[in-house]
């Protein structure tokens, strides 16, 4: 039961039903309790009902619900729940990682500008972290293996390289577009893009 009460397997909608979050399902249910949020009975896209809080602790158990086990009797785990008063979309920048920073580079080698595959390339530090270089997307391109290896730990003037353009870091996104349905939790797909 703790491990279904802890996993972030609950999908949070504003007002609007925009995918703003994800939540444990321990978060939800006090959610649900307080006033804050109502769950999402959904059977397909036809069927989906708010139900507040009363409710929800008396809808019957469908076999593809995971449940938790309370001095009560069993409760569904809701799947997606939606905010009462909440209408916004925050804003958040991608995750720093060699995905993340070859797509900003468009797949191109950052000192000789050839277009790589995944595998071809990775993650160079301008200013290399044995020289104290951080981990930050003015800091970090996208660079074939071979010329990464030549660079080292030196600065790409020292090796011999010119950088194509400065990098910048990526604009913000609202979260909607970051939420992904890693979990494969099928009454997601109504809200967010498939798993990646």
């Amino acid at each position: 039961m703790n491990d279904i009460l802890n996993k972030a397997t609950v999908l949070v909608l504003n007002r609007n039903w925009q995918a703003i979050n994800c939540r444990t399902p321990a978060e939800a249910f006090c959610q649900m309790a307080t006033g804050v949020a109502t769950g999402l009975e959904i059977d397909g896209q036809d069927h989906i009902r708010p139900v507040t809080w009363p409710e929800w602790i008396t809808l019957p158990i469908r076999e593809q619900d995971q449940v938790v086990r309370t001095v009560r009797g069993e409760i569904r785990v809701p799947t997606v729940i939606v905010l009462a008063s909440f209408a916004k979309v925050p804003k958040k920048r991608p995750k720093l990682c060699a995905r993340t920073i070859r797509e900003r580079d468009g797949n191109r080698c950052q000192y000789t500008g050839a277009v790589l595959r995944p595998d071809e390339g990775n993650i160079d530090h301008i200013l290399p972290r044995s020289r104290g270089g951080k981990d930050s997307w003015e800091n970090c391109v996208w660079s074939s293996k071979a010329v990464n290896s030549k660079k080292g730990n030196r600065l790409p003037h020292e090796a011999g390289l010119r950088l194509l353009k400065q990098p910048k870091a990526v604009a913000e996104l609202p979260v909607t577009a970051l939420i992904r349905n890693t979990h494969g939790v099928r009454d997601w797909e109504l809200f967010v893009t498939s798993k990646t």
